[in-house]
Formats: C-alpha cells, structure tokens, sequence
C-alpha cells in the first residue's frame, strides 16, 4: 500500500485510551470522516496492544479497525491481543488445555478490563477476536520495518517458511500454546521480547508486584559488557546486578540488531521521558499512555535514520488535567 501515501505515521501502545488517540491523531492532521479517521497523503501503521488496561478499550478498537478496514491504517498484533485471543480460545479436545491462556489470577488481572468492557457486548467480542486473528505479526518494506516487540530474522524468515506469510492460522495459534515449541518461542520473541535471566538465582519484585527471575533487554546493544548495557524495562535492576559483566552464555542468548538494517518500529516496552531513538535505526513509540505518560507516534517520510524531531505525542495526565 506504500505507493498511495506519501509517509506513515507509526502509533505506539494504545491500550485503550481512545481519547488520547483522537487527540493524536488530530493533532498529525487526521479528520473524521464518515466515522474514520484519514489523511489525504498519510497513513498510520499501530503497534499492537490496542487492548487492556485502558478506560475505553472497545472504543478504541473500533477507531482502529475501522482505520485498517477502510486502508487508512494497517497494525501489527501486540502481546495483549495475543494473549486476550489465547484467553478466549477453547484447547482442543486431548490437548489437556481448557483455553490456550490458562485462566488464572494473573492472566485475569492483566485482561480484566477488556473482559468487562465487552461483558455486555458479546458479538462485538467476537468480530474483534476474529479480527485480531487476521492481524499480521510484523510489517517489512525496503525503507522499514515494525514489529511489536522484537526483531529476530531467523523466528521471522522460518515464519514466513511455514504460513507463507505474515499472518497465524488457527494450527498455529494452538501450537503456539505449547511452552517450547517452535511456534510458543516465536510468539514470545516477537510479541514479548528478549530476556536474560537474573544471575545467580536472584528475583526483583517489579512495581506491579510481580516477581521476576528474567529482565527484558535491548537486541540493539552493540558491543555489551555488562547487565546495565542491555537492560530495557521500567524497573532497574539491583545496583550490585546492574554491575555485573555479561557471561559468555548471556552473550550468546543476546540478539544484535544491525545497524545497517533498515529502520524499525517497535512498542511494548514503557519507556518515560521525552520520545527519542533508541539505537540510530531503531524506535521505540511505547511511552507508558496508560499509565499518564504519553501516546506516542513518529512521522516517517523517506529518512533512513531515525530523526529526534519526528516524534509527536499527546501528553495524557496533562490532557486529563485541562479537561476536569
């Protein structure tokens, strides 16, 4: 579809802050329509995580898809819809599995607010899960590339192999429910990341109260020597882990993001401060919306770095605070 817009405008996790969409995308000069959102030379391309968490998920949703239907958006699936359509699938019979994400405390906390905002709307539910399993997991073109959470060529190449394309089939999406399958590690690396695991048997309690024995890393670290330098998430690690020198296995499970690949896009990470690069090739446009950061987006035209003045945003604690 590149041909027919002049640049793309790529839109960070959204996770149901509909407002501050709108207001984003007014402010890049889109206007309603006949109910769409559309430029006359621009598209936008969303990052997945459309859903959870957020005060009007189905809103949202709606805005999005009807964007993706009528060509004047196309999105890649995040790790929410992911989980939220692993959630909502029946195993199959022998398979041992009720739904593909067991239905447990924690998955329940994490999808709670999509489950509640569609109780009422089951028809609706299901047209969104439906859509959602026609959402392409990475997008690539010669100038870019956008992918949820990670680039990793070999998952993405034997991918496109096996469904000769970018998209699930329902195989793969119950095979993907089997922890160690080629199928269960694609999704993860893509939709989820890279990770290391703490050293020494360590755990860090995050701020939402999990306990983690893994840390989310950079897979665009050139050149690390130590935890600090590939570490990619809200909670630092310990000082004294912090410091630690990588060994020579936590080299190995690393990835490297080259820098002459082409630029990539990618959410799922909540970063805070103000948007800029993060490796010359490499975006990341998740910056925390949900919880009163900002919703980001970057204006790509026909560079081949990543520009700091490209990035625009809404401000969603101060747009709440001019609104009450």
């Amino acid at each position: 579809m590149s041909h027919s817009f002049e640049g793309f405008d790529l839109i960070g996790d959204v996770h149901g802050c509909a407002r501050s969409l709108e207001l984003l995308l007014v402010k890049m000069g889109y206007s309603r329509k006949a109910g769409i959102y559309q430029h006359p030379r621009r598209q936008v391309i969303f990052l997945g995580d459309i859903v959870d968490r957020g005060p009007r998920i189905r809103e949202a949703l709606h805005i999005v898809r009807d964007m993706v239907d009528a060509g004047h958006a196309q999105i890649v699936m995040g790790n929410h819809e992911f989980n939220y359509l692993s959630y909502l699938t029946p195993g199959r019979p022998g398979s041992g599995m009720e739904y593909l994400r067991t239905h447990n405390r924690r998955h329940l906390r994490i999808l709670n607010e999509t489950l509640e905002q569609f109780a009422n709307h089951p028809q609706d539910q299901n047209d969104f899960l439906g859509w959602i399993m026609e959402m392409p997991l990475f997008v690539e073109q010669d100038q870019f590339r956008v992918v949820h959470a990670c680039w990793s060529k070999d998952h993405i190449d034997d991918f496109v192999q096996r469904q000769g394309g970018n998209c699930l089939d329902d195989d793969y999406l119950h095979r993907s429910a089997h922890y160690g399958t080629r199928e269960w590690e694609t999704m993860d690396r893509l939709l989820r990341g890279t990770h290391l695991k703490m050293p020494n048997g360590e755990v860090m309690v995050s701020k939402d109260g999990y306990k983690r024995r893994f840390f989310r890393t950079k897979f665009w670290a050139q050149q690390p020597q130590r935890y600090i330098d590939v570490v990619f998430q809200p909670d630092p690690l310990p000082e004294h882990v912090a410091r630690m020198t990588l060994t020579e296995q936590d080299q190995c499970d690393l990835l490297h993001y080259p820098l002459e690949d082409p630029l990539l896009f990618i959410g799922h990470y909540w970063c805070d401060g103000e948007p800029q690069p993060v490796a010359p090739n490499v975006a990341c446009l998740d910056y925390s919306a949900v919880k009163y950061g900002k919703l980001v987006a970057y204006r790509l035209d026909q560079e081949n770095r990543i520009d700091p003045t490209k990035f625009i945003w809404v401000d969603v604690l101060k747009e709440l605070q001019e609104e009450v």
